[in-house]
């Protein structure tokens, strides 16, 4: 017998098993930190300090939303709350757990601050 309420509900459940597959494999392509907030007293410092460390070895800069730096295998945005005194760092890698550790690591240590 044909109920299409069963039959719409395991569509809905098929496709939320094709989503959650497909966000699974661009985590395991492109690992990232998700937002990491740290307070700082002069965000914009803290910006300039970053940029200064890094630029010479960026092959692209943006400064879009706050200061974005694109590495070969690596890349991070790192930008200042509007409403809170809030540094915001995101690290992305190319399959590179490995990476995204020791950089997001860095990153926080040149940051400072506090969650």
């Amino acid at each position: 017998q044909h109920v299409p309420a069963v039959e719409h509900r395991h569509h809905d459940v098929e496709e939320h098993d094709v989503g959650v597959l497909l966000v699974d494999a661009a985590q395991r392509r492109f690992p990232c930190s998700g937002e990491i907030n740290r307070r700082v007293e002069d965000a914009s410092q803290s910006i300039e300090l970053i940029r200064q460390q890094f630029q010479s070895e960026a092959i692209g800069e943006d400064h879009t939303d706050g200061l974005s730096l694109e590495f070969p295998e690596w890349r991070f945005n790192l930008r200042s709350s509007n409403t809170e005194p809030l540094l915001r760092l995101n690290v992305e890698t190319r399959g590179r757990p490995d990476l995204l550790a020791e950089h997001t690591s860095q990153l926080l240590a040149l940051i400072g601050g506090r969650e």
